[in-house]
């Protein structure tokens, strides 16, 4: 491990070390490689300091994975918490109709208040699971793109690192 390095994860270990930031380290060993003359660009790297880089990356994956079920699992309890209150409401509606049945104008009267109040409840009811499914979503697709960027920013540097390793093996 460089003295670099060790700097680094010094710094990185008081506080976790993000795909992205382990991704840009390995930015750092490519840029700080020994340059071949007339290779085209091709750079000698450390494959150890690679590896290691590699290694935390594959490390953290599973943690954004774990991200991604914890949204998931809030999506469910919004929605669950939804459908709930939706379901009192309803049932607190339904109870005064059946209250007020005894009395015929009070009954008309009750029976259209109820169906207003399940009405704004089943719409009140799909709004708030709209808008929790628009926010999951939403989380779910930014999480989406952030695990692709980092998949594959990690392929094209370990397809580098091949073609590096290949190369300095010819």
């Amino acid at each position: 491990m460089t003295r670099a390095r060790k700097e680094r994860y010094k710094v990185m270990s008081n506080t976790q070390a993000t795909i992205e930031d382990l991704i840009e380290e390995l930015y750092d060993v490519v840029e700080k490689g020994w340059k071949m003359p007339l290779s085209g660009g091709k750079v000698f790297v450390d494959g150890e300091e690679i590896r290691q880089i590699l290694d935390e990356i594959r490390e953290e994956i599973p943690a954004e994975v774990r991200k991604a079920k914890a949204i998931v699992a809030d999506r469910a309890q919004i929605i669950s918490e939804a459908q709930r209150e939706a379901e009192t409401i309803i049932r607190v509606a339904e109870e005064k109709q059946r209250a007020l049945v005894n009395q015929d104008e009070v009954v008309r009267q009750a029976q259209q208040k109820a169906n207003e109040l399940i009405a704004q409840a089943q719409g009140k009811f799909r709004e708030m699971r709209k808008a929790s499914n628009d926010y999951i979503d939403d989380l779910m697709r930014r999480t989406d793109e952030s695990l692709s960027e980092s998949l594959t920013e990690l392929r094209k540097t370990r397809q580098n690192i091949k073609s590096s390793q290949r190369n300095n093996q010819i």
